[in-house]
């Protein structure tokens, strides 16, 4: 086997399982670990993948995308921490916009329950968690729902998103860049996130230390046009400044 035969059934091996194990791939393919380590670090120069200790997860990209319920799996503590600074950032906000995706759900659970709200949401899962709160009022975008995020897409879900005006959009992406700005693997994801941020008077962006660096296939936004990210400290300070430089304000927790 040679190294890009072994190089893709790693890949392959991490979009099927969520993540790969030096040692049980050394094994599998009857090679050192040493070689695999090598493997995963070319991996991660291509953007593939990123590796972690003892192994590697899978990079979305503009041909693969991870599934909501294997995003409940990674990173849960510094999405937790993320998501409680984020809604901090609610200020005297009224109308919000909650993006698809698990961190956007923790925000989602992290908003003050003493205050009216109304929040429109493409995500089943964060319609649900709000449904039942006294103080909130849930608008739910219609369109065709994804089956891995559990969110609405399509020009039905921009349509409606289009005849609002929203005080604060809370968003996420797979993928941030200095260059490229915010990116998304899927046109019609794409086309929703394009639309908040017209829409929305102000724009927090939140996500992992990992997501920054990563490109995917749609671009929906700059860098500039944010008020603030938030992230956690994996993102080197050095690297925060060179964003807040910028515009947004860079807040790692």
């Amino acid at each position: 086997m040679d190294a890009e035969e072994r190089r893709r059934r790693i890949v392959e091996a991490a979009r099927s399982t969520g993540s790969v194990d030096v040692g049980k791939v050394s094994a599998d393919l009857g090679v050192s670990k040493e070689t695999v380590r090598r493997d995963l670090r070319v991996l991660e120069q291509h953007g593939l993948v990123r590796r972690m200790h003892g192994g590697a997860y899978p990079v979305e990209s503009a041909g693969f995308e991870t599934t909501l319920a294997f995003r409940t799996t990674m990173h849960v503590p510094e999405k937790s921490s993320i998501a409680a600074a984020a809604a901090e950032l609610l200020g005297d906000a009224e109308t919000v916009f909650i993006d698809e995706g698990f961190t956007p759900q923790l925000i989602a659970e992290a908003l003050p329950r003493d205050r009216p709200l109304t929040v429109v949401t493409a995500s089943l899962g964060t319609a649900g968690t709000l449904a039942a709160r006294e103080n909130i009022t849930v608008l739910m975008l219609g369109g065709r729902v994804r089956g891995g995020t559990l969110a609405t897409v399509d020009h039905w879900a921009a349509g409606m998103l289009s005849g609002f005006v929203i005080d604060l959009a809370y968003l996420g992406a797979n993928g941030i860049s200095r260059e490229y700005g915010l990116t998304t693997p899927d046109p019609a994801v794409s086309q929703v996130k394009a639309t908040v941020m017209r829409v929305a008077r102000r724009r927090v962006f939140a996500g992992v230390h990992t997501k920054f660096g990563a490109v995917s296939f749609c671009r929906f936004a700059e860098v500039t046009d944010f008020d603030a990210i938030v992230t956690g400290t994996g993102l080197p300070s050095a690297e925060a400044r060179r964003y807040s430089l910028l515009g947004p304000q860079v807040i790692r927790v």
